[in-house]
C-alpha cells in the first residue's frame, strides 16, 4: 500500500533501530585557503512517492531503472557542510536531532570523531527549516547544542515559519514541520540574525536566494579567490531526478513550480561558473560537482 505524507511523518520517530547508520561518511575539498567539509547526519528513509507522485510515471520508471534508483523506498543521505577559513568554523544546517528519524541525529557524533567541538562553531547557518535541517538545534536541556555560535536564517525563511497562520496553511502533513520548527526558533529568537539573497553573510560566503522547496531557502556561495563552491541545501534534493529532468515537479517540494524554476536556473549557474557544489542529499558524502550528458546532469561526488 502506498505510503502518505501523512503516514511519513508520524512515523518518523517509530522507524526501527535496524535503519540506524553506523559509519560517519566525510567528503572534504579546499575552496581557496578554506575548506569544504561534509559530515554525516545518518539517512533518512523515504517512500518514493513523497518525491515522484507528481512525476510523468511512464517516462519516470525507465530513468530510475537505469539509475538503480527503487521507486518504492528512498533512503537519502544527510550531509551537514562545515566551511572552516582559518578565522570562521561555519557549520550550515545542525541535523535532523534525536527526534525525527532514527537513521538520523548522527551529527554531534560526527563532529566529535571530525574534532569539531560544539563550542568550536563560530556559526550556524541554515539554508531552511525543515526537520531533517533544523531539528538537530536543542540538547538535551532544550538549549542551543551549539551555545557560542552565531545563529544566521534568511528573513524570508524566519518570517514564514515564525508566523502563527503557518501551521494551518501548510497541510495537515507538514503540520508537524512547522510545530518543530517555531519551537527550535523561539530558542534562538533574541539573538538570531537575519539576511537577504544576494548579501554577503561573512567574508567570502554569499546568500543566495533559492526558494520552492520552502519559501525562504536558501544556497550559499563560498569563495576563496577564483575558487568557488555552491551549498546548496535541498535547492537539488537527489542525484537522479533532480539532475535528469530538473523541470519535473517533486512532491518534497513545499511550492513545487518554483523549485522547478530555481533548480534549472541553479544548474545554469554551477555549470557556467564551474562550481564545486555540497548537497544535503546528494550520496558520497555531498560534495562534487556537476556534469552536462545526454540526460540532462550528472552528479560527480569528489571521491569517486
Amino acid at each position: 500500500m502506498p505510503v502518505s505524507r501523512r503516514t511519513f511523518l508520524s512515523g518518523c520517530v517509530a522507524l526501527p533501530l535496524s535503519a540506524q547508520t553506523s559509519g560517519f561518511s566525510v567528503a572534504e575539498q579546499s575552496v581557496g585557503n578554506g575548506t569544504l567539509t561534509t559530515i554525516s547526519d545518518g539517512h533518512l528513509t523515504l517512500p518514493g512517492s513523497f518525491v515522484f507522485d507528481p512525476m510523468p510515471r511512464d517516462e519516470l520508471l525507465p530513468l530510475l531503472e537505469n539509475a538503480g534508483i527503487s521507486e518504492k523506498t528512498l533512503t537519502p543521505e544527510c550531509n551537514v557542510s562545515l566551511y572552516q577559513d582559518g578565522q570562521n568554523t561555519v557549520l550550515f544546517d545542525v541535523g535532523s536531532g534525536p527526534d525525527f528519524q532514527s537513521s538520523a541525529g548522527k551529527l554531534p557524533d560526527g563532529l566529535e570523531l571530525a574534532g569539531i567541538a560544539p563550542e568550536d562553531v563560530t556559526h550556524v547557518v541554515f539554508t531552511h527549516a525543515h526537520p531533517d535541517h533544523i531539528w538537530g538545534l536543542l540538547d538535551e536541556f532544550d538549549d542551543p547544542l551549539f551555545y557560542d555560535a552565531t545563529y544566521m536564517i534568511g528573513r524570508a525563511e524566519w518570517d514564514y515559519w515564525w508566523n502563527p497562520e503557518t501551521v494551518n496553511t501548510i497541510g495537515e502533513a507538514r503540520a508537524a514541520m512547522a510545530v518543530g520548527a517555531k519551537r527550535r526558533l523561539e530558542a534562538i529568537e533574541d539573538t538570531v540574525e537575519f539576511f537577504d539573497g544576494g548579501q554577503e553573510i561573512l567574508s567570502g560566503i554569499q546568500a543566495v536566494a533559492t526558494p520552492g522547496h520552502t519559501p525562504g531557502h536558501m544556497s550559499f556561495e563560498v569563495r576563496g579567490g577564483s575558487d568557488a563552491a555552491m551549498i546548496i541545501g535541498d535547492a537539488i534534493t537527489n542525484h537522479h531526478v533532480a539532475f535528469m529532468r530538473p523541470e519535473w515537479l517533486s512532491g518534497s517540494d513545499q511550492d513545487a513550480e518554483t523549485a522547478a524554476s530555481t533548480r534549472t536556473a541553479l544548474f545554469d549557474r554551477i555549470v557556467a561558473d564551474n562550481l564545486k557544489i555540497a548537497g544535503f542529499h546528494l550520496p558520497g558524502g555531498g560534495v562534487g560537482h556537476v556534469e552536462r550528458n545526454s540526460e540532462g546532469y550528472r552528479f560527480v561526488p569528489e571521491n569517486s
